[in-house]
């Protein structure tokens, strides 16, 4: 895997990936160009154990409808600003089997989300899950 970062004015830069694809990020405090490089590592985060979380819900046949993951991070105060806590949230829909949900969402984090697996080594990730359209069969 490769990736690289081009410098394009103040404290916005150009990631770019092997495959072709690009992002802008602006490490200015305003943001007003694209994420943060923190912000890109939570939305990682998010998108990696979501990914996990639909491929087992669609093996275990389970009628998924919607997953929203959110992250809330809590950052140290002085630099390194690492994070020291991460929880995040899953707000799944559809008529699911409460076991399968939180099967797979074990599943993500305990075994296949490298990206939750790398960030546990500094900060404990936390999370919940939530059924906006009422609870799911047991």
């Amino acid at each position: 895997m490769i990736a690289q970062s081009e410098w394009k004015h103040d404290e916005v830069f150009e990631g770019k990936t092997e495959s072709g694809n690009a992002v802008i990020i602006d490490a200015d405090s305003a943001h007003t160009h694209g994420p943060s490089p923190m912000e890109m590592v939570l939305m990682a985060l998010c998108s990696c154990t979501s990914v996990d979380v639909v491929s087992i819900l669609k093996k275990k046949r389970q009628p998924l409808a919607g997953l929203t993951v959110s992250a809330v991070a809590t950052q140290a105060a002085a630099p390194p600003r690492v994070f020291t806590r991460i929880k995040l949230t899953y707000a799944v829909r559809g008529k699911l089997s409460r076991k399968a949900v939180e099967d797979a969402v074990s599943l993500s984090k305990h075994k296949y989300c490298s990206v939750s697996l790398m960030l546990e080594k500094q900060a404990p990730v936390e999370y919940e899950i939530v059924y906006p359209d009422g609870e799911p069969e047991p």
